[in-house]
């Protein structure tokens, strides 16, 4: 059973914001207006406050975002993409390395459980806000952007 204290502060604080980064995959892979970033917002913290399972790990993780959030705290706090790249490839970099120090130092179905949330978090993300259309009418769910996204992001986070 892996929790918080298995990690650095500096690696726990990349382990509890990457839900949010899966998230901010998405928004960033086709930037829509306002009200698309804040449903997309939304469902990434639901998602990241929910985990799809029990492990410790996941627990002790979502816990501390809902601690974040309920003081107010930025759950991205600290991240900052450089200006130098892409901030998508940026970000599935941050996801490919946290999910190689989860599986790292925690046990091999906790590490997949994780891998699953962030996937599952992207997803959220995606299918926040439909795309497109006239008034909700022939929008996507999933615009193909987005999907291209949830692609890299599972590949990121496949160990």
């Amino acid at each position: 059973m892996t929790t918080k204290g298995d990690f650095t502060d500096e690696e726990w604080a990349r382990v509890t914001r990457a839900p949010m980064v899966a998230g901010l995959a998405i928004s960033l892979a086709d930037p829509g207006g306002p009200i698309e970033a804040a449903k997309e917002t939304m469902a990434t913290m639901k998602s990241a406050t929910n985990p799809p399972s029990r492990e410790q790990l996941l627990t002790e993780v979502a816990l501390d975002v809902q601690a974040m959030t309920q003081q107010r705290h930025n759950p991205l706090q600290g991240y900052k993409p450089a200006k130098d790249r892409e901030p998508g490839e940026q970000i599935l970099d941050e996801l490919h390395s946290v999910q190689a120090l989860v599986a790292e130092k925690a046990t091999p179905d906790e590490a997949a459980a994780f891998g699953q949330w962030l996937m599952a978090s992207a997803q959220a993300a995606a299918e926040a806000a439909k795309d497109g259309g006239f008034m909700g009418f022939h929008a996507q769910r999933i615009s193909d952007r987005e999907q291209a996204m949830l692609d890299r992001v599972r590949t990121a986070v496949s160990g």
